[in-house]
């Protein structure tokens, strides 16, 4: 049995599937999709930093005395077909999908004992969204169901009153964050606890370790269950499951650790911003960059996109996920059940990332840039002549190839019309027996 310590929860070996998985979708949503206007942070923004873009929003758009509060019963949610999205998310070729059950406004997506009023079956859309979206994804996809969920809030006067105590009284934890935490575990079984928002407490105030204790001892799912790093100040990058250690994390070479890069597709926010502009999200090409640079130096990639208050996955975000999901019918060996191979990108040709895969013996050469040339130099294989095989993923027959000894070896590449492509946007090699 574990204890309540770091030193024996840190030393729980990591369920297999979470590193198999390598890629999921994080969905940020909430009241904050509401206003959907600068940044999920809207309420501090405008309340707290008094930011002047957000003070002005609400000046020209909202009565005054509009406040916060008021957004809930607008958040409606009234397109929200989870079986849509459910479809969405299997067609983007995710293994695991994080949803946004409590984001630091306090606002919860399910029915909490908790969060009386402040929940989307008393206010808003009436329904409980976490319970509709884990049920459609677990009768129609194979994904894994994970929940985020934010330790501290903003305004609740419960947690401001433990901050002004320096964290020596815990009535915040004890009544709403640790009662709220077991609720959603034992109620949905989410096979990632995704936490976030420590207010600057250290994990000992919000009893991080008695929780996670009781997760991997005791809960419904504590044997498949997989967490990460925010669990009180000090313990991101440095305890609990997978490290995310900062967002949108990609240090471009092997950690020891397992770890993951959150990122999101819209660069200026997590939740949906209305205002946000065509060039605010990121292309394909730089999806596929961060998907295949992040699981050559052993990371998972989480990707996140925001709905809107009526329960839309926008056209932008759906195509963004569909490409990926393209991609990876045809490139997807070279990504699910790898490993780090003993480099992770290539020494003379840019752009090319490798991994490999166990169960054949492969070293998977992902290229970014398809050479005009024809010719693709790699540096770092090394083959060996009348045993080395090498296939273009999605393409019929093999490749013929020079060995330059140590300095690697030459592939020349099939001449192919743009529609005789396997894909866009990044190609794999595969290669059986090299050094």
């Amino acid at each position: 049995r574990y204890e309540p310590t770091w030193g024996s929860l840190d030393a729980r070996p990591l369920p297999a599937w979470f590193d198999e998985a390598k890629f999921g979708v994080f969905i940020h949503w909430g009241v904050f999709s509401v206003p959907s206007f600068g940044s999920e942070w809207f309420w501090w923004y405008w309340q707290k930093e008094k930011r002047e873009p957000y003070v002005k929003f609400m000046d020209a758009n909202y009565p005054p005395g509009f406040s916060y509060e008021d957004f809930g019963p607008l958040f409606t949610a009234e397109f929200f077909d989870p079986n849509q999205w459910a479809d969405i998310l299997k067609a983007s070729g995710a293994k695991y999908v994080v949803l946004t059950s409590k984001h630091h406004e306090g606002f919860t997506l399910w029915g909490s004992k908790y969060s009386w009023n402040w929940n989307a079956v008393d206010v808003g859309p009436k329904r409980d969204l976490v319970a509709e979206l884990a049920t459609s994804v677990r009768n129609r996809t194979d994904l894994h169901f994970g929940l985020y969920h934010s330790l501290f809030e903003w305004f609740n006067p419960l947690f401001l009153e433990d901050a002004t105590n320096a964290f020596n009284t815990s009535k915040f934890p004890i009544s709403k964050s640790l009662p709220e935490l077991y609720e959603i575990v034992t109620k949905y079984q989410p096979e990632i606890i995704w936490s976030d928002g420590d207010g600057n407490a250290p994990d000992t105030y919000w009893n991080s370790t008695g929780f996670l204790a009781w997760l991997y001892n005791d809960s419904p799912v504590r044997d498949t269950v997989v967490t990460n790093d925010r669990w009180g100040a000090g313990s991101i990058c440095a305890h609990g499951g997978f490290y995310t250690c900062s967002d949108r994390y990609n240090p471009g070479r092997l950690l020891p650790h397992k770890w993951e890069n959150c990122m999101t597709i819209d660069r200026g926010s997590w939740g949906y911003r209305r205002d946000a502009r065509l060039r605010d999200y990121l292309p394909i090409e730089d999806l596929v960059k961060q998907l295949v640079e992040t699981v050559s130096c052993g990371g998972n990639l989480l990707m996140n996109i925001g709905p809107t208050h009526d329960g839309r996955i926008a056209v932008v975000f759906e195509e963004r996920l569909r490409q990926v999901g393209s991609w990876l019918e045809v490139n997807g060996e070279a990504i699910y059940g790898t490993k780090p191979w003993r480099a992770q990108n290539d020494t003379v040709t840019p752009g090319v990332w490798y991994t490999f895969t166990p169960k054949d013996g492969k070293v998977n050469a992902i290229f970014l840039n398809w050479p005009v040339s024809g010719i693709l130099e790699l540096g770092e294989p090394q083959a060996k002549p009348g045993e080395t095989q090498v296939k273009l993923a999605g393409y019929r027959e093999l490749l013929k190839w020079v060995a330059l000894g140590e300095k690697g070896m030459v592939i020349a590449l099939p001449q192919l019309t743009p529609q005789q492509m396997p894909c866009q946007w990044g190609w794999t090699l595969q290669l059986t027996d090299v050094d």
